[in-house]
């Protein structure tokens, strides 16, 4: 089905980068970040860093509390992507996909990803006069973002196709909210948190950076890097910012990209359970400073604040996160063209769209990553 992009979004609950309990953390301070448009085409007012309500008069009944109203189910979209800025004419794309699916009851939600890969119909855009077709969901994202007669990138304009894409992939009508990160912001988000604790699955070796950090060497002539590599053994580790995005972006190890996918899971839940030990769920002044201090990486534009939504998904701690892995295999036609999803993956998106996600994995308990 064809959902037209603004009017397919809730606007009276919806915030373009930031989104969810302390999700805010997460989605609204780390990277670019974009006002979402309301249905009328006009840029929704930007927010301030919180609401600054008005003092009652010690007669009147105590408001509620900012974001209180705020209902569910929520469908959530979070992109990574990789813009590679110093590059000339780089067209972003985007290397994980995950989505947050939240219970009408805002206390239980569901963590899962798409294969940058997969194959699907990309529709037309008339913003920049793509034609549409049937390619990898990563390129849905260079290809919206390609800003007619020029060499330009515009990201907010591939997320909106890409959002486009995925909504009719998956039979999610609309979506809350969506969140467009850098690796750079992530990097800064952890290391504003203290570094993030994470119990590492499997040995992964890094294809990019050296023991010290350092981006490795590339190979003369291109094709590969040279030198030493950081390792990342199993076990339970402390990671640093750049230790962690690193090793949540190797897909070259055992199980590719569906390893990495549910190593970016993994990464989410534990920088929300790093978030949530540091009172950032409860402590709105500790919150609001985190907010502050990210500085220019954050811009805010929606109807509602960060600390509203805060508000609102208090109550969804990390261990009422249920993280998804859905099973997938590769598609070839003459040579290798992506990946789609196997009928037990397809069907978990449909039980998300019908909005019973927990019924169905109690029957496919093997998709919930342990």
């Amino acid at each position: 089905m064809s959902t037209p992009y603004c009017s397919s979004m809730r606007t009276n609950r919806v915030l373009w980068a930031t989104v969810g309990g302390l999700l805010v953390l997460l989605l609204a301070g780390v990277g670019i970040v974009v006002a979402l448009r309301s249905s009328n085409g006009t840029p929704a007012p930007a927010a301030a860093h919180g609401p600054t309500p008005s003092a009652p008069s010690p007669s009147a009944s105590p408001a509620p509390s900012p974001g209180a109203d705020i209902t569910g189910p929520l469908d959530l979209l979070i992109l990574g992507v990789d813009t590679r800025a110093t590059v000339a004419d780089w067209q972003p794309h985007s290397d994980a996909i995950m989505l947050l699916h939240v219970d009408a009851d805002l206390q239980r939600g569901y963590l899962y990803s798409l294969p940058r890969d997969l194959r699907v119909d990309v529709p037309a855009f008339s913003k920049n006069g793509y034609p549409g077709g049937r390619h990898k969901l990563t390129e849905a994202m260079s290809a919206g973002a390609k800003v007619r007669g020029t060499d330009r990138a515009d990201v907010a304009q591939g997320y909106e196709l890409l959002a486009q894409t995925i909504s009719r992939y998956t039979g999610i009508a609309e979506f809350d909210g969506g969140a467009v990160l850098t690796f750079a912001g992530m990097r800064k988000l952890t290391d504003a948190l203290g570094g993030v604790t994470l119990r590492i699955d499997q040995k992964v070796v890094s294809r990019l950076r050296r023991p010290d950090g350092k981006p490795r060497t590339l190979r003369p002539g291109g094709g590969d890097y040279v030198g030493p590599q950081a390792t990342y053994l199993p076990g339970v580790r402390k990671l640093v910012g750049w230790q962690a995005i690193d090793y949540a972006r190797q897909r070259y190890t055992a199980g590719g990209d569906y390893t990495r996918q549910r190593h970016q899971r993994q990464l989410v839940k534990a920088l929300l359970t790093e978030a949530e030990d540091a009172g950032l769920a409860t402590d709105q002044a500790k919150l609001q400073s985190v907010l502050t201090a990210l500085g220019d990486t954050l811009v805010v534009a929606a109807e509602r604040t960060p600390i509203e939504y805060a508000y609102a998904l208090r109550n969804l701690a990390p261990s009422e996160l249920t993280m998804v892995g859905l099973p997938g295999e590769s598609v070839y036609h003459g040579g290798y063209i992506g990946e789609q999803l196997t009928s037990t993956g397809r069907g978990f998106l449909r039980a998300v769209a019908t909005g019973d996600p927990a019924a169905y994995l109690a029957k496919h308990p093997e998709l919930i990553n342990k």
